[in-house]
């Protein structure tokens, strides 16, 4: 199966009940947002841009747990911002889980591996110690991480069980979601940190060893090679991922001010109007067949140009700092105290495409995965055959694992000394005369040289420095 068993009779089976209740709205999936602050800058997330004057704030924990239990939605997906920095992220995915739910993490994934050594050193005992030469030996801990595994282990055993900190455990009722835009240099070049793309591998490979489920979470933009996309499926295949959600791009209007004003690029060369969209999703039905992309088929001929799907942006609603935000995950006209209350306040008739006219010119080229992904599920425009569709498509096996991934040239950029940045340090490297190329100057670069450090300004100053460098370059006689 595409998905576990109890999974998908899960969310099944919420459907289900609340079409017997004839419930006119409901929730599928709650996009949780404890916060905004993030580790990185991604080009086109609208985020920290459109929050960016609360990134310090945050959820309560109480809080959190309220909203998963005031919607009910039976899966829950914690975003944000970057999650993993959420001081309270192991209580929230534990309280969440505890109440029922599937439990997505959505993360950049630079500091899954940190996580991830908490867990080891939650569950360690002596029997640990072959597992843990293992992960050593594949470059996945270092000698330092297994000490402080052991060490963090003794000190816990020395709590009561009422002190000790929970940690992120694998369940069949969690997902790690990683956000994976292309291979190495695409991913490096769009969220504007070189290395990330490496840390990622580590970190998914890292969470497989150790039993955990982890799905790809990937974003189209008009720049994407779609040729790329399907080795970049081919190559997580063959990590042994358990799935890929995919969807294209939306131009928040954060982002796309954000992109001429600081990276002197134009939007409209980088977000997808929907013909574009659907020329780089022509082959997304061949791709499901392929590999393990999550979804409905539904949504896939949508994505395709096949048919026409009506939003539900209610049945995927997001909760953050600021309230229940309306009347979608990428459109903000306010923000409501309570679920109940954004579901009736709202007059949901004005957004949307309908019949090919955009009733919010905002809505005008979307077709993200959190307006039309629930549509194919609810069958809000039913076609016949649709639901055995939708059946098939997620009972069956899943495809198989692909067995050449090996063969995909997916270190392309920052491993082999071609980073975006290469340029700008060459130069500056020429005209200063400073050692190295951003990997330590002493050998392969590394996952840690640039990633998880918070601060973008390096890539900022490197730019201009090689505009700099530019204007005084010699003319010739």
């Amino acid at each position: 199966m595409r998905f576990p068993l109890a999974l998908s009779a899960k969310i099944a089976g919420h459907i289900i009940m609340h079409k017997l209740r004839r419930t006119p709205k409901f929730a599928m999936v709650l996009q949780l947002e404890p916060l905004h602050t993030c580790n990185l800058t991604c080009t086109g997330c609208g985020r920290i841009r459109e929050y960016s004057t609360s990134l310090k704030d945050m959820m309560r924990l109480e809080d959190c747990l309220a909203a998963a239990a005031e919607c009910d939605a039976p899966m829950v997906s914690i975003c944000g911002g970057e999650p993993l920095i959420y001081p309270n992220i192991e209580e929230l995915v534990d309280g969440i889980l505890q109440q029922g739910r599937i439990v997505y993490i959505c993360t950049n994934g630079v500091f899954m591996r940190k996580k991830m050594k908490d867990c080891l050193a939650g569950i360690y005992s002596p029997p640990l110690e072959s597992q843990i030469s293992n992960l050593k030996s594949q470059g996945l801990i270092t000698d330092k991480d297994a000490e402080a595994i052991r060490n963090s282990s003794h000190r816990r055993g020395e709590l009561r069980e009422s002190q000790t900190k929970p940690v992120i455990r694998p369940s069949k009722w969690l997902y790690w979601n990683v956000h994976i835009d292309g291979l190495e240099h695409t991913h490096d070049l769009i969220v504007e940190r070189e290395g990330v793309f490496k840390e990622c591998v580590q970190a998914i490979k890292l969470a497989k060893r150790l039993g955990f489920q982890v799905a790809t979470n990937t974003t189209v933009y008009k720049e994407t090679d779609v040729r790329e996309i399907e080795e970049m499926f081919q190559f997580f295949s063959w990590l042994g991922v358990d799935g890929h959600t995919i969807s294209p791009g939306y131009d928040y209007n954060a982002a796309k001010k954000d992109m001429v004003k600081r990276l002197g690029k134009k939007p409209e060369d980088f977000f997808l109007t929907r013909a574009m969209t659907r020329h780089k999703f022509a082959k997304i039905l061949d791709w499901g067949k392929a590999f393990t992309v999550f979804g409905t088929p539904v949504y896939q001929e949508f994505l395709a140009g096949k048919r026409d799907l009506t939003c539900t942006a209610w049945a995927i609603p997001t909760r953050n700092i600021a309230g229940w935000k309306a009347p979608c995950y990428l459109m903000t006209d306010g923000h409501y105290p309570s679920y109940q209350e954004m579901l009736e306040k709202v007059d949901w008739s004005k957004y949307g495409v309908v019949n090919g006219v955009a009733r919010d010119p905002r809505c005008e080229n979307c077709m993200v995965h959190c307006g039309y992904d629930p549509s194919g599920a609810l069958g809000t425009n039913y076609q016949r055959g649709d639901h055995w569709k939708n059946f098939k498509y997620n009972f069956w096996p899943r495809p198989a694992r692909y067995e050449r991934g090996h063969e995909v040239k997916a270190f392309n950029g920052f491993s082999i000394g071609k980073g975006h940045l290469a340029e700008a340090k060459a130069t500056i490297r020429s005209g200063s005369g400073v050692p190295g190329s951003g990997n330590n100057g002493d050998g392969a670069p590394h996952a840690s040289t640039f990633c998880g450090t918070g601060d973008t300004r390096a890539r900022g100053e490197l730019l201009v420095k090689i505009k700099d460098a530019k204007k005084i370059e010699p003319k010739a006689e």
